[in-house]
């Protein structure tokens, strides 16, 4: 009888660690995704958001100021401005005072707004991820021949938010790194140009 016994809890005690670690793959595979649909919701206010970066990339380095809401956004750097209202683009040179007026496509966006891979990672890559010093490590490698074919986001496992982007595009890699990151109600006049404040530029329509 005692035997008997013993042989039923061996059976469970397998069955159970069978069951945890068929449980515990599938958490594994799910986190990554988990991790940056949090990441999502938090970057994403609804109020909006301010933070300041760095971009790093093949032969050229700069950083500046950036504030979103939603899909828009206002990037300020020392060479230019740029206003984003979820559908058209404005880029303000100041060194000639001209004005380009696009609708940029997703990568062109995410080579100047750090943020934008919130969007992005929903269709068309697959995660894997680490977790290095106090950090989540996302990898994003695309399953189709789009212009950035992969991503590496590190996000702070404790708030969730993103400190740096390194992306691959058709000239290399570009690392962006973010800090600062604070919310704040922006009104949606912020993303937009007003050629009231730049009386002497010179407006090009490139679309």
């Amino acid at each position: 009888m005692e035997r008997i016994t013993k042989h039923r809890w061996l059976v469970l005690a397998t069955l159970f660690t069978i069951h945890c670690s068929l449980f515990t793959s599938h958490a594994v595979a799910q986190t990554a995704k988990e991790v940056l649909d949090k990441t999502a919701s938090i970057v994403a206010a609804k109020s909006g958001a301010k933070a300041s970066f760095s971009i790093k990339g093949d032969g050229f380095f700069t950083g500046g100021t950036i504030a979103i809401k939603g899909r828009k956004f206002q990037a300020t750097t020392a060479q230019a401005t740029v206003w984003f209202d979820g559908k058209t683009q404005w880029t303000y040179m100041r060194k000639n005072e001209e004005v380009n007026i696009a609708n940029p496509s997703e990568v062109e966006l995410a080579a100047i707004n750090p943020y934008n891979f919130i969007y992005m990672y929903k269709k068309g890559y697959k995660y894997t991820m680490e977790k290095k010093n106090g950090n989540f490590i996302v990898h994003l490698k695309a399953t189709d021949k789009r212009g950035i074919q992969e991503m590496y986001i590190t996000i702070n496992q404790k708030t969730y938010i993103p400190s740096q982007i390194r992306m691959q595009q058709q000239k290399g890699w570009i690392t962006i790194n973010i800090k600062d990151f604070t919310q704040s109600k922006l009104s949606d006049g912020m993303f937009r140009f007003n050629s009231k404040d730049f009386p002497n530029a010179e407006v090009i329509d490139l679309r």
